[in-house]
């Protein structure tokens, strides 16, 4: 059987150690490299496919190495942007057979929240997104609830839906939240959390709530393997774990 060689950038990190764990423990994985902040990533220590869980503003760096090196990429980072994603793919069409997999979440359950907070989107009037993790997250909303607001506007704007209701004309602490792709979007940061995300969507007289709970990074593996398998599947730049998976 053939052998993946995979080298994980922010190896040393809450994601990054676990996905090492994970890579070792896999049938036809190999675990070539560790790389962290600082590292020469030269070669990738050969790699085929290199998952990358770093920081914002050093992913968009670490991915257009590998990508000019040929290799495939599995990225978790969060922060990446129109404009980094249009750099992105105007680098992946020098090197046509590269794959990347931007995914804001790769746990399966988180995936399909997603999915069916998009299907319910064109059903109800409200909609607002509550995220929760642990205080160390550095960055809010979440990529997941960003990504999932830009799910859920979509389908509303395609089903020609108003903007969500809101009389609120006086929020000086900016209680109601942020706005994302015109959803209401709450974060929470509290201890003892790991990554959790609602979506409540109303209509009058009844409330629908769909949630997912990850009370351990364990949890996003079976996700990160199943991208390292098939990104070489997939050249040029897919955005959501979803579409390996055939749910969208």
């Amino acid at each position: 059987m053939s052998v993946t060689k995979v080298s994980v950038i922010g190896a040393s990190g809450r994601m990054g150690s676990e996905v090492c764990r994970a890579v070792e423990a896999a049938q036809g994985l190999e675990l070539a490299g560790r790389f962290d902040m600082g590292d020469d990533l030269g070669d990738l220590a050969g790699a085929d496919v290199v998952v990358e869980f770093s920081v914002p503003d050093a992913s968009a760096i670490n991915v257009a190495h590998c990508v000019d090196q040929g290799v495939h990429v599995v990225v978790g980072t969060t922060g990446w942007g129109e404009d980094k994603l249009a750099d992105l793919t105007a680098r992946l069409e020098q090197h046509p057979g590269v794959g990347v997999l931007i995914a804001p979440n790769f746990a399966i359950g988180a995936v399909l929240m997603m999915a069916f907070a998009q299907k319910a989107a064109e059903f109800y009037e409200s909609v607002e997104i509550i995220e929760l993790h642990h205080p160390d997250k550095v960055d809010a909303p979440s990529g997941t609830a960003a990504r999932t607001a830009e799910l859920v506007g979509a389908a509303r704007a395609q089903a020609g839906l108003a903007d969500v209701p809101d009389a609120t004309t006086s929020d000086p602490e900016g209680a109601r939240g942020g706005r994302a792709h015109g959803i209401p979007v709450h974060s929470v940061r509290l201890r003892g959390l790991v990554a959790h995300q609602e979506v409540l969507f109303g209509q009058t007289g009844e409330m629908l709530t769909i949630r997912h709970d990850s009370f351990d990074r364990v949890s996003f593996m079976p996700g990160v393997i199943a991208a390292v398998r098939k990104v070489g599947e997939h050249p040029g730049l897919t955005v959501g774990l979803e579409h390996y998976l055939g749910i969208a």
